[in-house]
């Protein structure tokens, strides 16, 4: 169950193509990180501009306001998934949406099964409903 949080910055794209964004994202999550169908949890957060501050690290990488932050919380991935991952997301949003792969960061955070509560008080993952 990854938790994708998606910063950008607003007022640069439509409300279909934020839902294109979020659905090219969750294809490739099924793809390369082994999800299974209905296990989408996104959230799309949208910044001023100067909200954001995304530097390159010293690595002469040069951003633009299309930017998009993935925030990826999941149990653990192999490395070789992750890498499969940021690779095929950088080539389908500069195929599918005409994006500079320079504009696209993920960040993976890890987390364990009974980090999840899906509601109602309980860890689903812990108490055999999942």
């Amino acid at each position: 169950m990854p938790l994708m949080r998606i910063d950008m910055v607003k007022g640069r794209r439509t409300p279909d193509e934020i839902k294109k964004v979020m659905q090219l994202a969750y294809d490739l999550t099924r793809k390369d990180l082994g999800v299974p169908e209905d296990d989408r949890f996104q959230v799309v957060t949208q910044h001023e501009s100067y909200e954001m501050k995304l530097m390159d690290a010293g690595l002469g990488i040069e951003r633009t306001d299309d930017i998009l932050l993935f925030e990826i919380l999941s149990t653990p991935r192999t490395m070789g998934q992750k890498k499969k991952y940021c690779q095929d997301m950088a080539a389908a949003f500069q195929q599918e949406m005409g994006m500079k792969p320079e504009d696209i960061m993920i960040v993976f955070a890890t987390n364990h099964a009974e980090d999840f509560s899906f509601g109602n008080g309980k860890q689903q993952f812990l108490n055999g409903e999942l």
